[in-house]
């Protein structure tokens, strides 16, 4: 690694716009793969933006999600590190054959099949959303009208949770995921009451099941009710409700500002219906501003594009730039709708891949059909670089997506 402490970054790096990608990408890539950075907490840590090396790391079992050991980098700016850092984090097996487990009964629910079959109340709700949307009339914000509430209304829907409790949802997966904006206190209390919500609601699922993923979990087809630990299926709630519905939530609001940020590529999506699967992909890879990566930890010394990262080290993955890499991507810089393949990583790699990738897919592309049958003429409100991005969040999104139609 560069040893100059002048070249130490602040990470996140700052980007020039917010559908931009921070010009240090290209240099980091070219010249340095394995870069020195510090994180909001202060602490050091190892940039890799390369894709074959993010995907080497990633796949690799020695790199390991759990930060909550000695040495280890915090992430957020706050005393514990915020949720990377956290015992919960470490709940779910992280490998073996207790991770193998985990992801083959959790998976069950993901399936492509599975998702297929959501597709037409997933397609009501959305319908539903734009009839609020254009009922209220134009400018309106598609972020706070559709990109939040669908993913919210669907999770809630998978995990068998109210969706009047959206709003506690809201700021728990903000208070976990934001490197920034909270102190340790509200942390911690966030911790314990979204902890004490899922530990009840499993507790009355236990008594009462119903037709939803936790309720699968915890009967299983015998009805033993021993699949999973208490703490696993808390886990599993709490993470599958933040990362089901804020990361799609922002992905819509981006992949519906980029299609309009060049009026061309909506355009030819009206005309050509059947690109919406492949967009979708393509809009994925080309989200440059898809927050933190992930985060992995190192006990032994290890290879990374021919440099050696001692022991000890915190390396961050950064996925956005590895599917910028134009070693990997002809006109990697280009956001082609009908690019095949298409092989990025925003998902992940490896054993810890995504989980629910399908039901993101899925999303997605039901949102983009919607928009295209019932807004042709859907257009951003304001200029694409006066849209602003979520600031500290860990998961990358836009503040706002004004609209117009």
């Amino acid at each position: 690694m560069e040893k100059d402490a002048e070249q130490v970054l602040a990470y996140p790096i700052p980007a020039p716009s917010a559908l931009e990608p921070p010009s240090e990408w290209e240099r980091l890539r070219s010249e340095c793969p394995v870069a020195r950075v510090t994180l909001p907490s202060g602490d050091g840590a190892a940039l890799v933006t390369r894709y074959e090396d993010v995907r080497s790391v990633l796949a690799d079992p020695r790199f390991t999600r759990r930060l909550t050991g000695e040495g280890a980098a915090r992430i957020a700016a706050n005393e514990s590190g915020g949720v990377f850092n956290s015992d919960m984090a470490s709940a779910v097996p992280d490998s073996g054959e207790g991770h193998q487990r985990w992801r083959r009964e959790v998976g069950k629910w993901f399936t492509a099949k599975r998702m297929n079959a959501l597709r037409p109340g997933i397609r009501e709700m959305a319908e539903r959303l734009i009839d609020g949307m254009v009922a209220e009339g134009a400018p309106a914000d598609l972020k706070a009208h559709l990109g939040f509430p669908l993913p919210v209304w669907v999770i809630c829907d998978l995990l068998g949770v109210p969706e009047s409790d959206r709003d506690r949802f809201s700021y728990w997966s903000d208070t976990l995921l934001n490197l920034t904006r909270y102190t340790e206190e509200e942390i911690s209390a966030a911790q314990k009451e979204f902890f004490a919500y899922m530990s009840a609601h499993i507790g009355r699922r236990r008594t009462d099941p119903g037709d939803d993923l936790l309720s699968a979990l915890i009967t299983g087809p015998d009805g033993d009710g021993a699949r999973l630990t208490d703490m696993e299926l808390v886990a599993t709630g709490m993470g599958l409700l933040v990362a089901g519905h804020e990361t799609t939530a922002n992905m819509i609001g981006k992949m519906v500002a980029m299609l309009l940020s060049d009026r061309s590529r909506w355009e030819r999506l009206l005309e050509e219906r059947g690109l919406v699967r492949t967009a979708v992909e393509e809009a994925l890879r080309f989200d440059a501003n898809s927050g933190i990566g992930l985060p992995r930890f190192i006990t032994e010394d290890a290879e990374i594009g021919g440099e050696t990262v001692p022991a000890g080290t915190t390396v961050m993955c950064a996925m956005a730039a590895a599917n910028r890499d134009p070693g990997a991507f002809e006109g990697a810089d280009t956001m082609v709708l009908d690019r095949l393949p298409n092989q990025h990583i925003a998902f992940g790699s490896g054993a810890h891949s995504c989980l629910g990738q399908a039901l993101a897919r899925t999303e997605l592309q039901v949102v983009l059909e919607v928009l295209l049958d019932r807004l042709p003429g859907l257009d951003l409100a304001v200029p694409a670089d006066e849209l602003r991005r979520v600031d500290g969040l860990a998961v990358g999104g836009l503040a706002t997506v004004p609209v117009r139609w």
